[in-house]
């Protein structure tokens, strides 16, 4: 069975639900969560994305994303992909969600409104290496200098709300 999406309107409310890869290419709104990872110094978990990937293949980004399911709350979709991903569990707690539009390539875009988690656990991952080539735990202030120096090697959700991830831990 083809993975399915909730579309939303831009307040949230679910307005249907389509196949994944039909509502990337058509550009409508859906619901998403992306989830971040920190350990007890404060560290940043980041993950390289799997050659594999549908789009934004290759690129470092924060620890999982991942659609709920119809059916499916938001925290649970993020615990079930931070399993799924990373194999690891860690108590998580949604900070903010905002909005974006992205084109993609491979005549994709990306459109949703993304609930984004935190969460804090010293444990390391097990990566799945379907979904993940590598990962690495790193400071907030090496991890702005990178992004600075070479940001086509980060996917665009991850540098547009790093940032704003900073704030809130």
């Amino acid at each position: 069975m083809q993975e399915q999406v909730i579309l939303v309107a831009p307040d949230d409310t679910s307005i249907g639900t389509m196949e994944k890869m039909e509502a990337h290419q058509k550009a409508l709104l859906h619901r998403a969560v992306s989830v971040f990872i920190f350990n007890t110094k404060g560290e940043w978990l980041i993950q390289q994305r799997a050659k594999e990937k549908y789009h934004s293949n290759c690129l470092w980004s924060n620890a999982c994303c991942t659609h709920p399911s119809p059916g499916e709350s938001n925290l649970e979709a993020a615990n079930r992909r931070l399993m799924q991903e990373m194999g690891m569990k860690s108590e998580l707690k949604e900070i903010f969600s905002f909005i974006y539009k992205e084109i993609l390539d491979n005549e994709l875009t990306e459109h949703e409104l993304d609930h984004v988690f935190v969460g804090i656990t010293d444990e390391n991952p097990t990566i799945n290496p379907n979904e993940v080539m590598n990962y690495q735990y790193i400071s907030f202030e090496n991890l702005q200098q990178e992004i600075a120096e070479q940001p086509k090697k980060y996917t665009f959700w991850f540098k547009k709300i790093v940032a704003q991830v900073q704030q809130h831990i």
